[in-house]
């Protein structure tokens, strides 16, 4: 039989369930979830891991006699220390375990050495995950438009989301679910009828459709198609009914609206790829609500036949949600004309996904004033039997407030991008420090990149921010900037021969900290927020800037040398690592 290597923390993690198992008679997996890595103190050496004896006592784990902190002592003075765990001692209803720094540093560096863009992904923490196939719906917008810069905070997280999943060992399937049907298709296709042009289409597709220039503190605005379109409908019963008809002819899929409806949807296509290679991001599936009519009249009939869909007075198709069915809670399936909504195809979409994919969760990232949809969702495929539909989450987020460029408040993703790249290159070129590159432009984008993706994962992603452009590309501080400029700073060649696991006391604080990174992917993999992530690699960029200040390479003794060349090469792994499950490209130069 082949013994596994344990992995960094849980080395240690092993080491001292070991020692409860024997003290208390239980196998050692009954502690390894329950002890914790403590955050790393700068202002003094604190303890790696504790354990939480209320926790043991909530858990049935061990008897309650009524006396914690006497418990707890007791606890604590029964087990001993020895040449991996150097001490031990009692808290407030916890047990403080410090161990070896020299086994510490030797493991940290042997498990990069050895696991390189592995490092952290095979602790016995993460193998506690469930896994399996999961389906990410993200970014979504919808066809015939330019890329609406608020689609960005969508594309961004469900592309940490799936970053994650994947690295973790789950099969990901990454969806882009468009808006490619509805009555908004219905009045844009019967607008371009009327207002468009086949050659200006070709020339510059999405412009035509939607083409919104904004000057500086004023909202002139050049109205092609799409606000055309709206604009007439506001004022003029026989627009709207215009747009009703031809989505009433998508439904019936009748030859001219079906070509016109292909034809903008693969224009759209083709120009969102372009936006997404520069995010860096990529899909699997590009699906659509059209992609979901036929069995979205299926699910209404299976819905009929359980007794689920009503009729109401205005001939609306709806499903009764309230718990005591007197209908103050209800989802509107079907309009009176006997077309569609977006759930319909929604609850389609998702039956005709577990067919296909058999998908073990799925997630869909979208704002959070949709919250209600989902919710309504996931009743509704419960109540059809979906029993899956349990595994299905809704990740909401906030708001975007004040993101503007020069030239006025932002419409479009690329010009969000743009302006990103623009300003980075500016700072770039007044900066002393910055080095000669091949590709300053491509450079420029990837760290601008960057600055947009660190600002929008600090907080909760449920809550609303304020943007600001001289905040986030700022060099220093908790900035993409920054951590690209630490990563870029330190990392080193692959050629290099570090040898030598000699332990220096300026990296006291760093080691444990390293070894911490299992236990952030294990928060970030619970709660799907990338706050963990990017907290941990901010800090960690601090403590290895600082460490660089005092630990030169350059000068040293070889061995001394080849140490903190180690050192250094495990720090740039993991922050490289960690950013590429963020989106991020780490850059070479900066």
């Amino acid at each position: 039989m082949v013994t596994q290597p344990i992995h960094m923390a849980c080395f240690f993690r092993r080491r001292i369930a070991s020692k409860l198992s024997r003290c208390l008679g239980l196998p050692e997996d009954t502690f390894i979830s329950a002890l914790c890595a403590i955050p790393v103190s700068k202002k003094q050496q604190s303890p790696d891991f504790r354990l939480s004896v209320k926790a043991l006592l909530s858990k049935g784990i061990l008897p309650d006699n009524g006396d914690l902190e006497a418990q707890t002592k007791t606890l604590a003075n029964q087990l001993q220390q020895d040449d991996v765990v150097e001490e031990i001692f009692a808290g407030r209803g916890v047990i403080h375990f410090r161990v070896s720094r020299i086994q510490l540093v030797q493991k940290v560096l042997e498990q990069s050495r050895k696991e390189r863009d592995k490092f952290g992904m095979k602790s016995e923490l993460l193998k506690g995950l469930k896994k399996g196939t999961t389906v990410v719906e993200f970014s979504s917008p919808n066809i015939a438009k330019k890329f609406h810069a608020g689609h960005l905070r969508s594309t961004i997280i469900g592309n940490f989301i799936a970053n994650l999943k994947g690295s973790l060992g789950n099969n990901v399937i990454r969806m882009n679910y468009l808006g490619d049907w509805g009555m908004q298709f219905g009045l844009l296709a019967a607008g371009f009828q009327s207002f468009g042009c086949q050659e200006k289409l070709k020339m510059n597709p999405l412009q035509h459709l939607f083409d919104v220039r904004i000057y500086s503190n004023t909202r002139a605005c050049v109205l092609q198609v799409y606000v055309q379109v709206n604009r007439e409908a506001e004022n003029d019963e026989a627009v709207e009914q215009a747009g009703r008809e031809f989505f009433r002819q998508l439904e019936q899929h009748e030859q001219h609206a079906m070509a016109l409806w292909r034809q903008f949807r693969e224009i759209t296509v083709s120009e969102y790829r372009k936006v997404y290679k520069r995010l860096g991001v990529h899909f699997d599936v590009y699906s659509g609500e059209s992609f979901h009519q036929k069995q979205a009249q299926e699910v209404v009939l299976r819905l009929q036949t359980q007794g689920l869909l009503k009729t109401t007075e205005k001939g609306t198709g709806v499903v009764d949600l309230s718990p005591s069915g007197d209908m103050s809670n209800y989802s509107t399936l079907l309009r009176s004309d006997g077309t569609s909504l977006y759930i319909t195809r929604d609850l389609a979409a998702a039956i005709n996904r577990k067919e296909i994919h058999n998908f073990d969760e799925m997630i869909y990232v979208t704002d959070k004033s949709q919250g209600n949809h989902f919710q309504q969702l996931f009743q509704i495929l419960l109540a059809m039997g979906h029993l899956w539909a349990e595994r299905c989450q809704h990740v909401p987020f906030g708001l975007v407030q004040g993101m503007k460029t020069r030239l006025g408040e932002v419409v479009f993703l690329e010009d969000v991008l743009d302006e990103a790249q623009a300003r980075m290159l500016r700072n770039m070129s007044q900066a002393k420090t910055t080095k000669e590159m091949d590709d300053p432009e491509d450079t420029a984008e990837k760290v601008g990149i960057s600055a947009l993706i660190i600002q929008d994962f600090k907080g909760p992603l449920v809550s609303d921010y304020k943007f600001d452009w001289d905040r986030i590309l700022q060099a220093q501080g908790d900035t993409g900037v920054f951590l690209q400029y630490t990563e870029a700073f330190i990392s080193l060649s692959p050629s290099i021969n570090c040898c030598f696991l000699t332990y220096d006391i300026h990296t006291v604080t760093m080691w444990p900290f390293v070894f911490s990174y299992d236990e952030v992917l294990y928060q970030s993999a619970c709660d799907l927020q990338p706050k963990h992530l990017v907290n941990f690699l901010m800090t960690l960029s601090h403590l290895a800037a600082s460490a660089h200040r005092h630990l030169p390479v350059k000068g040293s003794p070889q061995a001394v040398a080849q140490a903190r060349l180690q050192l250094f090469s495990c720090v740039c792994t993991v922050l490289a690592n960690g950013m590429r499950i963020l989106g991020i490209t780490p850059v070479e130069k900066m």
